[in-house]
């Protein structure tokens, strides 16, 4: 359908004299197909021309007709040109697409020369790697897969949250009450215990925080045994990490955390207090961002401690300086808004003219019965337990549905998580998630398991065939084909425009609408019983379907089987 709506865009620049990007950026999809395929508000040209937009989309589309390889009807209705596209013309050059290109079908070179730097996931060490964490892993995961569809250099990185105040209560808590068996059987989970005790016992004895900020100040001051321990914790916290993210199917290029930038936070202090940014206030370090309608933000303590801001404003400069990205995305809950536009704020006033491509893409909160999470107080529900119960829910659903699955155990990992992923990357990412198990994993709802389904539908029905002649020839007769045909026309703009919104659930939608319509053609349109002109055309259309139901999955980070 891009190509369509490219088409469209050319014969209509010439006649209303405008540049073609101008008009492919003004045409809309309607909310009706009664109304075409693509429509061209008449509005701005009333005044050009001096005339009604109705009339002139009425002398527009007589003056369009015929016009186009794939246009089969050009119509004016109200202010609106109306553009219709030809199936059949588009279903023989689009099922010739996919089937050609297979993998690589929706991919394209667009942003080839450019550099996309992607921050998410960010757990902190020490602590558990809670459902929390899921959305910035599995949204920045998306994009980055998006992104490398479109061709750009991406670059992922977890900037893990492996520096802080926290580690100084950590330190306390394990030389208190800590044991090296428990550390090295089941790190990250101790860790969190211990990290919960601290909390607990500081009600009663507040010394412990005195304590514990005493000790963070021996790290930063690099202090050998406050450094060993750190180091410990940080070692076996993310080799834990890097086990879930295999299970998970996500990759990072790098794991720099807060505390890789620590040798270059003085150098980022003397560059802010040289471009006369910041002010000293009762010994402390302060950006005043009051000219941005903003509070003012703390660089560094009256003690000397840095904070999160500094080590994000080194980490900042740092990735422009190595990579010169053309976007920087960073991939983090919307309560950290204020934040950003600090920091961004900071960027501006160092005189940085790339501040304008450091981008926060925001998302809302994942809620389970019982409210929200915290660390503190010991209520974090675990990702991996998460998981591992939908994975046991799926084999038993699997079970159930086709009890002589051979390969049951790995289909239901490949469903399991590809319902917890998709349950998040479906919906929009600024809104609130509500987690309902019944919900992610129902095989005929909205959900990563319908789609999976229909793939391996598809894959049954082209074993029972005996496979496609590549020769058949494509014949769109019905309604239904019609409609499927269209939907995948529209495969790589749904690409696009996820990657234009940061919004890997248009992608999401788009397979959920691409799904709904194959099985509604599968329905209603007999295939294997088909006359064989017939039935060898409806084959190329469900190997088509087949094929991007699949690149569209992998996109989002989730598995196609051929079986379920």
């Amino acid at each position: 359908m891009l190509r369509f709506k490219e088409e469209v865009a050319s014969v209509l620049a010439p006649l209303i004299d405008w540049e073609k990007e101008e008009v492919f950026s003004r045409l809309e999809i309607p909310p009706d197909s009664e109304f075409g395929d693509y429509s061209f508000p008449c509005f701005p040209l009333a005044r050009e021309l001096r005339q009604a937009p109705a009339r002139i989309a009425a002398e527009l589309s007589n003056k369009l007709q015929g016009k186009g390889r794939f246009l089969k009807k050009v119509e004016g209705k109200g202010p609106y040109l109306n553009f219709y596209v030809d199936e059949q013309t588009l279903a023989e050059r689009i099922v010739a697409e996919i089937l050609n290109e297979k993998g690589d079908f929706g991919r394209s070179s667009a942003g080839s020369s450019e550099v996309v730097v992607i921050d998410y996931s960010a757990p902190n060490i020490a602590k558990p790697f809670g459902i929390g964490h899921l959305r910035s892993t599995v949204i920045g995961d998306a994009l980055y897969r998006i992104y490398s569809a479109l061709g750009y250099r991406c670059i992922g990185i977890n900037h893990l949250g492996d520096w802080g105040t926290q580690f100084g209560k950590l330190i306390v808590a394990y030389k208190h009450w800590g044991e090296g068996k428990g550390l090295q059987d089941d790190p990250v989970r101790y860790l969190y215990e211990l990290y919960v005790l601290f909390h607990r016992e500081a009600e009663d004895k507040p010394e412990l925080e005195e304590e514990a900020r005493f000790w963070f100040k021996k790290l930063e001051d690099g202090d050998a045994e406050a450094l060993t321990l750190w180091q410990r914790f940080r070692e076996l916290s993310l080799a834990e990490f890097k086990r879930v993210y295999e299970y998970l199917g996500v990759n990072f290029d790098y794991y720099y955390g807060e505390s890789f930038y620590n040798d270059r936070l003085d150098a980022t202090l003397e560059m802010v207090q040289q471009k006369n940014i910041a002010r000293e206030s009762e010994g402390a370090l302060v950006v005043d961002l009051e000219q941005f309608g903003l509070p003012p933000c703390l660089l560094r303590k009256k003690d000397g401690a840095t904070l999160y801001a500094t080590r994000d404003l080194a980490a900042a400069i740092y990735r422009y300086e190595e990579y010169r990205f053309s976007q920087m995305l960073y991939v983090v809950g919307a309560e950290q808004k204020l934040h950003f536009q600090q920091l961004f704020s900071i960027l501006k006033l160092m005189g940085y003219p790339w501040a304008k491509k450091c981008k926060h893409i925001p998302f809302g909160l994942i809620r389970f019965p019982g409210g929200r999470m915290s660390t503190r107080q010991g209520k974090t529900i675990f990702l991996e337990d998460v998981v591992n119960r939908a994975v046991e829910l799926a084999e038993k659903i699997i079970a159930e549905k086709n009890p002589d699955l051979e390969n049951r155990k790995e289909v239901a990992k490949i469903v399991g998580v590809g319902a917890i992923k998709f349950g998040d990357l479906s919906n929009d990412r600024i809104k609130d998630i509500d987690f309902d198990w019944e919900k992610i994993l129902d095989f005929s709802g909205e959900t990563a398991p319908y789609i999976q389904y229909s793939h391996a539908r598809i894959f049954s029905i082209l074993r029972k065939s005996g496979g496609v002649l590549a020769s058949a020839e494509l014949r769109i007769i019905t309604e239904e084909e019609r409609s499927l045909v269209k939907t995948l026309g529209f495969y790589a703009e749904s690409i696009e425009r996820a990657a234009e919104a940061y919004k890997p659930s248009i992608l999401a939608r788009y397979l959920i609408n691409l799904a709904k319509d194959f099985n509604r053609f599968y329905h209603n349109c007999s295939v294997l019983g088909a006359e064989e002109s017939l039935r060898q055309s409806r084959l190329l259309l469900c190997a088509a379907t087949k094929q991007v139901l699949a690149n569209g999955l992998d996109l989002l980070g989730i598995g196609a089987p051929e079986e379920m």
